[in-house]
């Protein structure tokens, strides 16, 4: 079992990775494999609306976002770490998830997804609001904590010192693996997977 934590912050070992590396520590404490991957300063773009990704099942940007699609094989579930800029994911995390999203639903698809998000005072519910729309618009399980995702802090050592935030962190790790152990029980138990409804694409004009 493994969980892909992704590390949406330009500072490689800043606050996002701080709070990312909590959730990590209480993933392998409970015998889940956690791997951060640090995609905060790849040089990559927004989607382009081109529907290359649906013929060939990677992006046509052959960048950041094909890494992360080739490691969701070996992947039970996703948590997505940013700061927040503006009262939003940055800007860089939003792109990678919008091609993310795009290129790669179907193996995201009914896998738990996360979302954490570090700030030094505020703007973090609607930063998380945000990154959640991912995941509950491609039918994956959005794991809760005993709060909002979110740690203050302007640098990792103020984090370090947000103990509630730290302790939200952790339980957030023991609840996702709790509910990936869960999924792989049912399946071993032979529940299957939701029956999936045909796709259906309408807009409102008559």
């Amino acid at each position: 079992m493994k969980v892909l934590l992704l590390n949406g912050s330009p500072h490689e070992k800043g606050c996002t990775y701080t709070a990312l590396s909590e959730v990590a520590a209480a993933l392998e404490s409970d015998g889940v494999t956690a791997e951060i991957l640090w995609v905060g300063a790849s040089p990559t773009m927004g989607c382009m609306g081109c529907g290359g990704c649906r013929k060939i099942g990677y992006c046509v940007r052959d960048d950041v976002v094909n890494q992360i699609i080739d490691q969701l094989e070996d992947c039970d579930g996703l948590v997505v770490g940013s700061p927040v800029h503006y009262a939003a994911a940055s800007g860089q995390i939003t792109c990678i998830m919008d091609r993310l999203f795009y290129a790669a639903s179907g193996k995201l698809r009914h896998k738990p997804g996360a979302a954490v998000v570090s700030a030094r005072r505020g703007g973090t519910t609607a930063a998380l609001d945000q990154l959640n729309k991912y995941f509950t618009i491609n039918q994956m399980p959005v794991v809760s904590s005993r709060y909002w995702n979110m740690v203050h802090g302007n640098t990792p050592d103020e984090v370090r010192q947000d103990e509630e935030g730290l302790s939200v962190m952790r339980t957030l790790g023991h609840n996702m693996a709790w509910l990936i152990k869960c999924i792989a029980a049912a399946q071993a138990a032979g529940v299957g997977m939701p029956v999936e409804e045909p796709p259906a694409r309408t807009n409102f004009i008559r």
